[in-house]
């Protein structure tokens, strides 16, 4: 039931990088995460990432640390021991930003919509299917978008809007328990 204003970019780095980064924000809470990556073959291969969170005076921060050479990722900051990792990486691994990222590029090439995200000093399968095409506001205009399905397990679900020629979803839906519990819309497209 909270409202907030938020703002996605995606910039290049030099040498190679990029930084993908979303910030939401309240009258009570903050958020903001963003991943740094770059582009390997045909993958998007995190490189690092930071989360961190506000409500009222707490504060939560985390960094993601993905070692390619040594095939394994850490995380370090407000994260309980268990989740430190190390969590060993494979070719293709994504982060839960780079999800954003990668869905609107496969849909666009017609790939397979398999995944395996590491994040949270987890790895775990994310499987999503394309469930047809509807239109989606963004700003002043209606747009046409692929809605996009992905089972989270655990009763958690993600689905997608993605629309042709966009870096990134015009709206993200998360479902928990079948319910909504977080839905970022595009208001605009810089």
């Amino acid at each position: 039931g909270m409202h907030g204003t938020g703002h996605m970019s995606l910039s290049q780095q030099g040498g190679g990088r990029w930084v993908y980064s979303l910030r939401i924000g309240s009258a009570i809470a903050q958020l903001s995460q963003s991943t740094v990556f770059d582009v390997a073959g045909d993958a998007l291969r995190p490189l690092s990432g930071t989360d961190s969170s506000t409500l009222l005076v707490k504060r939560v921060t985390k960094q993601a640390s993905y070692d390619w050479k040594a095939g394994q990722a850490s995380w370090s900051g407000d994260v309980k021991p268990e989740r430190a990792g190390p969590v060993a990486l494979q070719a293709g691994d994504v982060d839960a930003m780079l999800l954003n990222l990668a869905l609107p590029r496969d849909v666009a090439a017609g790939r397979p919509l398999h995944y395996r995200m590491v994040d949270d000093g987890r790895a775990k399968r994310i499987d999503c299917t394309s469930s047809g095409t509807e239109a989606i506001a963004v700003g002043d205009k209606s747009l046409q978008a692929t809605k996009v399905d992905c089972d989270l397990g655990g009763n958690k679900q993600i689905l997608l809007w993605v629309v042709d020629g966009m870096p990134f979803p015009a709206r993200i839906l998360q479902r928990k328990g079948g319910k909504d519990d977080i839905d970022l819309r595009l208001g605009k497209a810089a």
